[in-house]
């Protein structure tokens, strides 16, 4: 399996657990369930190990030799890269204690909750769109 296939693979991942978990936040007696939060953490652990396994994998391989343009885009997603885990450690931390989901207000919660897993899709979706595609041309 190459890089990019198990990045995708990672991006199909995260995509069916931030489905899952929209529908089942949407309800506040599921969200204090042992499934709804063993996904909620999973899907915070699968973000996190994609966000850094771009950075390792992707990122590293393409700073060497990348010519102008790519490294524009690698500029734009290495910024972007930073931004999102900063938005996303603290939604982290507002939400989640040893472990399990501290919710006091179910409407913020489902409203930060639906915004971050869009902001985590569109972000999977560019990479896949713009990112991956240059891993690729280097490679062929």
């Amino acid at each position: 399996m190459t890089q990019t296939d198990e990045l995708h693979l990672q991006v199909h991942n995260i995509t069916e657990l931030s489905n899952i978990l929209t529908l089942l936040i949407s309800d506040r007696s599921l969200c204090d369930s042992q499934i709804t939060c063993e996904l909620f953490f999973r899907y915070v652990d699968a973000v996190r190990h994609h966000l850094q396994k771009t950075e390792s994998d992707i990122f590293s391989k393409l700073l060497v030799n990348s010519d102008d343009h790519q490294s524009k885009i690698l500029d734009q997603f290495m910024d972007g890269s930073h931004e999102i885990k900063k938005i996303f450690s603290h939604y982290s931390k507002k939400w989640c204690r040893n472990d399990e989901l501290r919710i006091k207000n179910h409407s913020s919660f489902y409203k930060e909750s639906t915004e971050m897993f869009n902001l985590v899709l569109r972000r999977l979706q560019d990479e896949t769109e713009n990112l991956y595609p240059l891993v690729q041309n280097k490679a062929a």
